[in-house]
């Protein structure tokens, strides 16, 4: 994935991509563990997708539910992807996988 598809620039080490939906109950949790994973490990950003409003990239990746969150390396390759609300650990163990830790 690259910044356009995005909308956003991928992290320097890492980027965890998240995509939601406006009535989402487990997309709102979502969003706080990714942000909180994103400050405790420099280089990662957190990006957030409204899944409504980008349709297009939506069907390309096949994204059927939301909360759907793909973790990527520095260089937008995704390493991981998961649907649901996770759990942090999980989330932590991921990224450890697309910086290489």
């Amino acid at each position: 994935m690259t910044p356009d598809d995005l909308g956003a620039e991928l992290g320097e080490r890492a980027t965890l991509v998240q995509f939601s939906s406006a009535f989402c109950q487990p997309c709102r949790a979502t969003r706080r563990i990714l942000a909180e994973v994103a400050e405790m490990v420099p280089g990662t950003a957190h990006v957030e997708i409204d899944a409504e409003s980008r349709l297009e990239l939506v069907r390309s990746l096949n994204i059927l539910s939301t909360p759907t969150v793909l973790i990527l390396d520095r260089s937008g390759y995704v390493v991981k992807r998961a649907s649901g609300r996770p759990r942090k650990a999980d989330v932590i163990g991921a990224l450890g996988l697309a910086i290489g830790e």
